[in-house]
């Protein structure tokens, strides 16, 4: 198994050069909001050193509607608002997806991370969407899906074996519907709801959470991504115990 520990964003105060010295993957989060210039990612990966890894979060526009309080941050693309988002199989999300799909490309991402919104649930519509879409768009790399809202485990292990997602969870909430060689984690903090931003990773938590991860030790990939208020020194802790226990 290969461990990849990191954060959601720059995770040491927008330190990129520090955060290279500690971490070698990054799940940029700007991408979510607004999809950067070609140029300006190509500058990222130039400054990267040599191994660094990038993955993705898509842009919002491919998930979520213009009625979204996240278009808050972010400007909506061209063309109808009742198209955008939701996995809708439109011209607007296809467009939105092809534009993703390049800064990946540029990026070199192994991973492409989908997260739908809360009110985006297992309605026959919603299960259709997710259906249509992957299975016409041209993937730029792996596709992890996280879903929000209610879903059961039967229903996503189904979508994510039919159409090769790797299924998106807080270890802390729920295990993987879906057994994959790549695991992806995302951390939200321990708490009521999905998230828990202001959480902060007490000792215990990060033992359990190493025990967790241990508990894949035949996935080929595991990434611990981190998206905390403190998430840089949750992940920086984490490294250190995990490499500790070697």
């Amino acid at each position: 198994m290969k461990l990849k520990i990191g954060t959601c964003g720059w995770g040491l105060k927008d330190d990129h050069q520090a955060y290279f010295s500690e971490f070698g993957v990054i799940e940029l989060q700007d991408t979510f909001y607004r999809l950067p210039k070609q140029e300006t990612a190509r500058r990222w990966r130039d400054e990267a050193p040599q191994g660094f890894e990038f993955t993705i979060k898509a842009w919002q526009a491919v998930t979520h509607p213009s009625t979204s309080p996240t278009w808050r941050q972010g400007k909506l693309p061209d063309g109808r608002s009742e198209n955008i988002g939701l996995l809708q199989s439109t011209e607007e999300n296809f467009k939105a997806w092809m534009e993703t799909a390049e800064i990946c490309k540029i990026l070199s991402c192994n991973i492409l991370v989908v997260q739908t919104p809360p009110k985006f649930d297992s309605t026959r519509e919603h299960i259709g969407n997710v259906k249509n879409f992957f299975s016409r768009v041209k993937r730029p790399c792996a596709v992890a899906w996280e879903p929000r809202g209610r879903w059961d485990q039967e229903t996503i292990r189904g979508l994510c074996s039919d159409l090769n997602l790797i299924h998106v969870v807080d270890p802390f909430r729920s295990k993987p519907a879906k057994k994959s060689d790549v695991v992806y984690f995302r951390l939200h903090g321990i708490g009521d709801g999905d998230v828990n931003y202001r959480y902060r990773f007490t000792d215990d938590n990060l033992k359990r959470l190493a025990a967790i991860v241990s508990g894949y030790s035949d996935a080929r990939e595991v990434y611990v991504m981190f998206n905390n208020m403190y998430m840089g020194d949750d992940a920086r802790r984490l490294k250190k115990m995990m490499m500790l226990a070697v």
